[in-house]
């Protein structure tokens, strides 16, 4: 019998939920190859082969401590990976040596054979997009609430007056530094007066505020699902930590449902989905993150997270 090939973790250097995972997976005997894109031409290598052996790919990735077979690899659990910069370089090299890799490293990695992806990129990224989770939301008969996505500063005003408790979100969170300080935006209320035509540059998004009186973190791992409630009086529960209570729910078997639908929808096997509950207990799509966090939810309800993501990869494709 053939020994089962490694698990495949990309991601960066400082991940406490890989760390996690792949502590599981060491105590079960699960060969893990860890590696983070970042360190391609130094600490990374790669020799793909196509067209030339009878797997579709064939070839090897290289780290320091492992070489994986590209056609070995069971599972790829792409959790919180980096690209090179290659700052050393020219403005015009290093975007050109950035594409290479890419394209090179990443168009592999996405085509490996017999390979259960937790989850593939391109999925990840095809779900990432908010406007298109509000209406694949919808389709699935999940309460959305009314959203506007737009740069016109008069449909913008138009919306906050029908709507009046408005709050803004960005359409995607992306690192952004000022005077060496690392700055995030949070979910904030809006009203019409504080338009100006700087709303005009971009689109932006303006959701009608739920009557939450509580958030919902929901875990997907395949089919199983993990739900906390977070008790918190904030408006964006990510900006106190310490202020959260939580607790552990069941979710309606027909929300539990329509969850597992939307991610086959998408093609993904985990997925973490924020969700509102307003005060006669129903609730409200906010937003699926398809690698999100959840190793603190662990740690705070001890529900058997890790167990579930290692049992997916271990398992590798059916």
């Amino acid at each position: 019998m053939t020994e089962a090939g490694p698990v495949a973790v990309a991601t960066e250097a400082d991940d406490q939920t890989a760390d996690m995972v792949i502590t599981e997976l060491n105590r079960r005997g699960v060969p893990v190859v860890r590696f983070n894109p970042a360190d391609f031409g130094a600490d990374l290598g790669l020799s793909a082969h196509f067209g030339t052996r009878p797997a579709p790919v064939a070839g090897q990735l290289v780290t320091p401590s492992r070489t994986a077979g590209l056609a070995r690899i069971r599972s790829l659990y792409w959790r919180r990976p980096t690209w090179p910069a290659f700052e050393g370089l020219e403005e015009a090299d290093a975007r050109f040596a950035a594409a290479q890799v890419r394209h090179g490293l990443g168009g592999v990695l996405y085509a490996l054979p017999g390979c259960r992806y937790v989850n593939h990129p391109l999925r990840n990224f095809a779900a990432e997009h908010k406007p298109l989770q509000l209406a694949v939301a919808q389709g699935f008969g999940l309460s959305v609430p009314a959203t506007l996505v737009s740069n016109d500063r008069d449909d913008v005003r138009a919306f906050i007056t029908a709507h009046r408790d408005v709050v803004h979100k960005v359409l995607r969170w992306t690192p952004y530094r000022q005077g060496g300080v690392g700055l995030t935006t949070w979910t904030e209320a809006v009203t019409a007066d504080e338009l100006d035509e700087s709303v005009e540059v971009v689109p932006h998004l303006f959701q009608a505020r739920v009557d939450k009186v509580a958030d919902v973190r929901v875990v997907v791992v395949g089919r199983h699902v993990f739900a906390v409630r977070i008790d918190s009086g904030l408006l964006d529960w990510r900006r106190d930590y310490s202020a959260l209570t939580y607790s552990v729910i069941d979710l309606p078997g027909r929300l539990e449902k329509a969850l597992i639908a939307y991610l086959e929808h998408f093609g993904l096997v985990s997925g973490s989905f924020d969700l509102a509950v307003d005060r006669a207990g129903e609730f409200h799509w906010l937003e699926l993150n398809p690698n999100g966090q959840w190793g603190w939810l662990e740690d705070e309800t001890q529900l058997p997270l890790t167990e579930a993501f290692a049992d997916l990869l271990e398992e590798g494709a059916s």
